[in-house]
């Protein structure tokens, strides 16, 4: 099923009709004027997990409704908001709910666009957890379709608000290491956290009566339900729900850096993984258990092109010299830029007597007010948000298209602009997979 520009409610909501928010009907809908003096009428979709922490960093707003497909998994966040409206189907509530200003989207990655979508066409201000959307189409459309609309977004990496994303990019614009011409990240998420390299459990287990499946999966394809396989977390490492450990984090650790050397769209990506060692019944599932990266960007203006290289599943890049022989590198997670003239590990220079000597660069950028400050101010007219979605749509596009070369395990040219895939016409089928039938963006 071809995914439309237009998005209907339809499906299981049951008493919802039949609500068309196509353009015309986004161009009526305009976000309500709120004045730094007021207080933001917030919903939360997807509330049991990280949804029901983001709102409650938005607390100091009003909190008037929620909603979740699991009343279990949510239980705990319903008890802490006693007088927001609850719900289990998103559509449901935004259509009868119209006091609504913004909305936090903290579903699976899979649900993300679909939401946040509908939510934009109503005039509603968006903050969507990372990746932006399931795949590069829905990054694509939900970034134009909110810039129309004229919402407050913000998506939910909440290291791009903090002072050491700030002192980062003022080393860099500096000149502390000279031209950065080569960057390297990676996330040790082990994967009792975030399982991944798996076949499709057989079978099916009885589904929860505190559970609405069919609306937990969403646009997705169909699966029986299998107890403890999808959730409440281990949706991430299977590819028609999450975006693996690429897609958990890569938007989180790349962010600063694409903003600092206005990355924008890669040339070509390339990737290895254990799915070489994988059949196809395990491939065509889930996140392979470990992966490199390689992005090609071109040169931009003074700035030559730059190569970033994805490392997870315990893999690393090779330690630098100039890191003292007693330090970690990097911990779990962690960045490594390299320059003509020195290296930053993370956001400090190495060695560390190289950072005490060049001392604190200049403050040459503005501070944030945090992370979810940003999107209320935003919100209430104020400036855009630092992970906007004019930002975080290419970054989140420049992360999934790593996960296309991890599936098709090829070097990939990419024309970014047409979002095509110039040498694999095949990879193509992942820039914008179809929806089950009753979905649509």
């Amino acid at each position: 099923m071809r995914i439309s520009r237009r998005y209907f409610l339809m499906g299981t909501a049951a008493g919802v009709g039949a609500l068309a928010a196509g353009s015309a009907a986004a161009a009526a809908r305009k976000p309500r004027r709120v004045s730094p003096n007021e207080k933001l009428n917030i919903a939360g979709v997807g509330v049991g997990g990280q949804g029901g922490h983001d709102l409650d960093r938005m607390s100091s707003e009003n909190i008037v409704a929620l909603c979740d497909v699991d009343d279990a998994h949510a239980a705990k966040v319903y008890e802490r908001y006693p007088d927001a409206k609850k719900y289990r189907d998103f559509r449901v509530m935004l259509e009868k709910q119209k006091d609504i200003d913004a909305v936090v989207v903290g579903t699976p990655d899979h649900l993300h666009a679909v939401v946040a979508m509908t939510a934009v066409q109503l005039g509603k201000h968006i903050y969507c957890e990372k990746p932006l959307t399931h795949s590069i189409y829905e990054a694509r459309k939900l970034a134009e379709a909110a810039r129309n609309a004229k919402v407050a977004t913000q998506m939910g990496n909440q290291g791009q608000a903090t002072e050491d994303s700030r002192v980062l990019c003022e080393l860099i614009g500096s000149g502390a290491i000279g031209t950065v011409r080569e960057i390297h990240g990676w996330c040790n998420r082990n994967p009792s956290i975030s399982p991944r390299g798996m076949a499709r459990p057989q079978g099916s287990s009885p589904i929860p009566a505190t559970l609405d499946w069919d609306l937990w999966l969403g646009p997705a394809p169909f699966r029986p339900y299998v107890e403890g396989a999808y959730l409440p977390f281990v949706w991430r490492g299977w590819w028609d729900f999450g975006t693996g450990v690429l897609g958990d984090i890569g938007c989180h650790n790349f962010a600063t850096i694409f903003k600092a050397l206005k990355l924008g769209h890669p040339t070509s990506v390339e990737a290895t993984s254990t799915a070489a060692q994988c059949p196809p019944e395990v491939n065509n599932e889930s996140a392979p258990t470990a992966s490199i990266v390689h992005y090609e960007f071109p040169a931009l203006g003074d700035r030559p092109g730059v190569t970033l290289t994805w490392y997870d599943g315990g893999l690393m890049p090779r330690r630098p010299s100039e890191l003292e022989p007693d330090r970690k590198m990097g911990g779990g997670d962690g960045m490594l830029y390299i320059g003509d003239k020195g290296k930053i590990l993370n956001h400090r220079l190495i060695p560390e007597s190289r950072s005490k000597e060049y001392g604190p660069p200049p403050k040459t950028l503005p501070r944030s007010a945090g992370h979810y400050q940003e999107f209320i101010n935003a919100c209430k007219g104020g400036e855009p948000a630092g992970s906007n979605f004019d930002f975080a749509g290419p970054l989140a596009e420049m992360v999934l298209l790593g996960n296309i070369a991890i599936r098709t395990g090829q070097k990939l040219t990419w024309d970014g602009p047409s979002m095509t895939v110039t040498n694999v016409p095949e990879a193509n089928s992942y820039v914008n997979p179809p929806y089950r039938e009753g979905w649509a963006l």
